[in-house]
């Protein structure tokens, strides 16, 4: 398969959730021929959407890729969920993408999780263009919208288009076209947004485009000078000039072009796609890739979008099956061929690339198997084995690590176990597979208890987590309900000696570990060690038999309740050792040491807060304030605007269980909200003594 690579999109599309991005994916689709019919988020028709959990709540879990034609360009889209229990999906398919397309419902404006996706962009230096979306509806305001976005996304978003009326058919100025502000004409949409219609700018308008033309070549004078010599000289400024412009600096991620419309009616759906071809980059746009020689960790490797260029790919996604897992990878340089083998450098092994497959929507393509493909292509491939999530495909005589994905900690786990002891074997093997496939997806047998701990970003994802064990694999298990994933960590510094005297197997042991151990607050690590002891009093095989043990220990829970263990640095300080010191004494004196340190350095609880943002009618703010503060949160922020108010709290996840039942109640089912992952705090004492008793 060989496509110029100057005309490939790898792009995703990006927002809240409900603010339409299913939908602009659908109208995609229809516009460039790829479907006959649009589907329906309702009906649960859409090609993207085609897991039953999402067809019955009409929300995108997975993400997913489709590939279509438009014009010259060959676009590859990834689909993302908008709901933040989801959030690694969005994660890893910036880690890949080439630009992205971020949707706001000109209604809503932006929203919790747009923040969350915006910043995620930023964090992958992602260009994006911006959709304003759902125009034709009631309280729709394109102009606060973008003020939002430069606001609260300290984004610098620049209309191309602006439009003409906003609202339903039935009110007094309804949404009815859109005024491209480069080639200064009205546009109308028919035929479900296939047919456009050119007009002269209607005379009521013409003030309106004039000035918000003008606003768009001020804006881009700063990046062209050409321009800026044409506007002195009182000359007129091409419209090819103009667009440009408007690609150096989105490429460069100084602006964010704007089109406006509404999805659901086809209208201003083709000027995305034409922004996509236009201003959004090819992979040749893109820095080339930066990685580490695996075995010369501070050498920097780097490939460039070249098919002479070694092999180097990333894993960012896998879908498990019994025939076989399905990964998906970003290939960055050179080409992968089918019935060859790639180097995994994070486990040392060779992978099989037994058959290469277009992907789509989370399925092959139909008739889509292909044999080799260059850089900048997504693509499906049977065959590994052991790479896992975020791990790196490489030429083995060039290898090269790219830096992994990044996920969240979770901050919700529930008991599950099996009914019966078949059920344990296959319960064992299913969730081994579902870990494989979300990265933020925990799971752990205690074997005391008999029950198995399932951990996740949040209620709906553990809903769907067990929905899928009990239709999709028929398994036979009892669900507890949710609760908290806490954390524990310590509060004060400790220095403390650990010691070995023991008679093991007939032989004498002896050794001292000196551990100084402190709150790490400004880490997301469980555990730093570090170790300050020279190699002549810390032999290697010593010395690696002390990290093991730290290592183990600080996966193993804290002295509160168990919890995993967070925020802790480790130095070793100090050793006393002799001929009766073996890397056996070693173990024994680190783990004496640090679970000495965990319980004299003043244990505390942490608890995970999250961010919850409340959209309400302003009759019922009264009744949100009284409730947050009931629930132990803090209100960081309130804004109001057309008698909506918008309320930014930090609230403890313990006390938001079954939220969205209790926001309808106070309500009266007229306010929204969403909930992402703020911080781990400590807890009060009293939720503490609870696991203490």
């Amino acid at each position: 398969m060989s496509r110029k690579i100057q005309n490939l999109r790898n792009i995703g599309i990006i927002a809240h959730i409900d603010a339409g991005k299913t939908t602009v994916t659908e109208r995609m689709l229809f516009l460039s021929g790829a479907k006959h019919r649009v589907g329906m988020v309702d009906k649960g028709t859409t090609t993207t959407d085609d897991d039953p959990e999402e067809q019955e709540r009409g929300i995108t879990i997975y993400a997913a890729c489709v590939t279509f034609d438009w014009k010259d360009i060959h676009v590859n889209l990834l689909d993302t969920p908008g709901h933040v229990d989801f959030t690694a999906e969005v994660e890893r398919s910036l880690r890949v993408l080439d630009g992205a397309v971020v949707v706001f419902s000109a209604r809503e404006g932006v929203e919790a999780q747009s923040e969350t996706v915006w910043r995620q962009a930023n964090k992958y230096q992602v260009p994006r263009i911006a959709f304003i979306n759902k125009l034709d509806r009631e309280g729709a305001e394109f102009e606060r919208v973008l003020g939002e976005i430069r606001q609260r996304l300290n984004g610098n978003p620049v209309p191309i288009t602006i439009p003409v009326g906003e609202g339903p058919a039935h009110t007094a100025n309804p949404f009815r076209g859109v005024i491209d502000l480069i080639g200064m004409r009205m546009l109308t949409y028919a035929d479900e947004g296939r047919t456009i219609t050119e007009h002269p700018i209607p005379e009521d308008w013409q003030d309106v485009a004039e000035f918000n033309r003008a606003q768009l070549l001020e804006t881009l004078y700063e990046f062209s000078d050409e321009m800026t010599e044409l506007a002195l000289a009182e000359q007129p400024i091409p419209e090819d000039l103009v667009r440009r412009t408007i690609r150096q600096a989105t490429l460069a991620r100084q602006i964010q072009p704007v089109i406006c419309g509404s999805a659901l009616h086809g209208i201003g759906v083709q000027g995305v796609l034409d922004a996509v071809q236009a201003y959004l980059p090819s992979p040749i746009d893109r820095p080339p890739v930066q990685g580490s020689d695996p075995d010369k960790p501070d050498k920097l490797e780097i490939r460039k979008p070249d098919a002479k260029e070694p092999f180097c790919g990333l894993v960012f996604k896998i879908l498990p099956a019994k025939t076989g897992d399905f990964y998906w990878v970003r290939v960055y340089s050179g080409e992968l061929k089918q019935n060859t083998r790639a180097f995994c450098p994070s486990n040392g092994k060779k992978e099989n690339i037994a058959q290469l497959w277009q992907i789509h929507a989370t399925r092959k393509e139909k008739d889509g198997q292909i044999e080799a493909v260059g850089p900048g292509e997504i693509v499906g491939v049977i065959g590994p084995r052991e790479a896992v999530t975020g791990d790196t495909l490489c030429d083995a005589k060039a290898p090269i690590l790219l830096e992994k994905i990044e996920f969240p900690q979770t901050v919700i786990e529930m008991a599950i176990e099996p009914e019966t002891t078949a059920d344990r074997k296959k319960l064992a093997e299913v969730l081994e597979m579902l870990k494989r496939q979300d990265p933020t997806f925990r799971a752990q047998e205690n074997s005391e208890t008999g029950q198995t701990l399932i951990a996740g970003m949040g209620e709906l994802h553990l809903e769907v987590i067990r929905n899928r064990l009990l239709r999709d694999f028929n398994l036979n298990v009892k669900v507890h309900k949710p609760r908290v994933s806490y954390r524990e960590t310590i509060s004060r510094q400790v220095e403390v000696t650990g010691e070995c005297h023991r008679l093991v197997n007939g032989q004498q042991l002896f050794a001292k570990l000196t551990l100084k151990v402190e709150p790490n607050p400004n880490s997301d690590q469980q555990l730093q060690i570090f170790n300050r002891l020279p190699p002549e009093l810390l032999t290697p095989e010593w010395h690696q038999a002390v990290m093991d043990e730290l290592r183990a220990r600080g996966q193993g829970g804290g002295p509160i309740g168990s919890f995993p263990l967070t925020k802790i640095r480790v130095t070793i300080t100090g050793a006393e050792v002799n001929e009766q010191t073996t890397p056996i004494a070693m173990t024994i004196a680190a783990a004496q040491a640090f679970e000495q340190a965990l319980t004299s350095a003043d244990p505390v609880l942490l608890e995970p807060v999250m961010k919850l943002t409340i959209t309400t009618p302003d009759d019922f703010y009264g009744e949100f304030v009284g409730d947050i503060a009931q629930r132990r949160g803090r209100i960081s922020k309130t804004e109001s605007f057309n008698g909506i108010t918008v309320i930014e709290s930090q609230t403890p996840l313990a006390e938001l269980f079954g939220y969205s039942n209790a926001m309808r109640s106070l309500s009266q089912g007229r306010a929204g909200s969403s909930m992402e992952p703020f911080a781990y705090e400590v807890a009060p004492a009293e939720v503490a003594q609870g696991f203490a008793m």
